[in-house]
């Protein structure tokens, strides 16, 4: 996590002068919030002293900027902004989220929260098992950690030290969806049809799964579980509007009504 030298919390003041490098330029290094303002504005003298708190308790994760929309009234409009408090979080050059008026702190720290990535999500990107592994001595129920730690297990081969890692989490769907996948591999006896399915799932993943679907027609309540279960497991590994998930979660859906 970038660790920058903002003062703790504290919001710069900005100008339409610069905005680009306050804001865009600035949004490449670190996520940027900018707190649309005015000294008339009763509730954004609110809403400041509880954004900053909430950043500073980030460390310097998080850029605060101010913007007075009385003495900036052309940035405003290119921002339209129609109501303060207005704000608005750049990362990567783009706006990211927002929100208008005075939200409580606990939201205000879900509005950061997805601007900062959590300590999970770093060592998930970063491939650090031994975070990741840390994190599940201290909560082995953490869910992303579990995901993120038995999928670099399951690239190592490591496959029944995955399920281990899944099986406080096993009620998620996904999570048990990834048991699923996992257990046929350690044992494709379980059922050899999902088993030679799912080796073709890299580099065919539409027809494996039409070939997990095959498996369906006259199979018993058991064995319809398993491969809803494979099946889901599938789908949790791959972008949610991905074309070949979207097709068949329905069509899975149906074959099983």
């Amino acid at each position: 996590m970038p660790v920058l030298a903002y003062a703790a919390g504290m919001a710069v003041d900005i100008t339409e002068a610069d905005f680009q490098r306050e804001v865009i330029d600035a949004s490449h290094q670190v996520p940027v919030v900018v707190d649309f303002w005015a000294d008339w504005c009763g509730p954004c003298k609110q809403l400041a002293p509880v954004l900053e708190a909430a950043v500073a308790a980030r460390g310097g994760a998080v850029k605060l900027v101010k913007v007075d929309t009385e003495a900036n009234q052309q940035l405003a409009a290119a921002m339209r902004i129609q109501s303060i408090p207005a704000v608005w979080a750049f990362k990567d050059g783009q706006p990211v989220d927002q929100f208008v008026g005075v939200l409580p702190p606990a939201q205000i720290e879900a509005f950061l929260d997805r601007l900062v990535p959590s300590a999970t999500e770093e060592a998930a990107a970063a491939g650090d098992a031994d975070a990741l592994r840390a994190i599940l001595d201290d909560d082995p129920t953490n869910l992303d950690a579990a995901l993120a730690f038995a999928r670099l297990l399951l690239a190592e081969g490591r496959t029944a030290d995955a399920i281990a890692v899944l099986e406080p989490v096993r009620e998620n769907a996904a999570a048990d969806g990834l048991i699923a996948c996992a257990e046929i591999v350690l044992d494709p006896t379980l059922d050899p049809e999902l088993a030679s399915a799912l080796t073709r799932l890299a580099s065919d993943p539409a027809g494996s799964l039409e070939a997990m679907l095959d498996v369906l027609p006259g199979a018993d309540q058991a064995r319809k579980d398993r491969v809803r279960r494979v099946m889901v497991g599938v789908f949790a590994e791959r972008p949610v509007d991905d074309p070949v998930v979207l097709e068949y979660r329905k069509r899975l859906a149906r074959a099983l009504n």
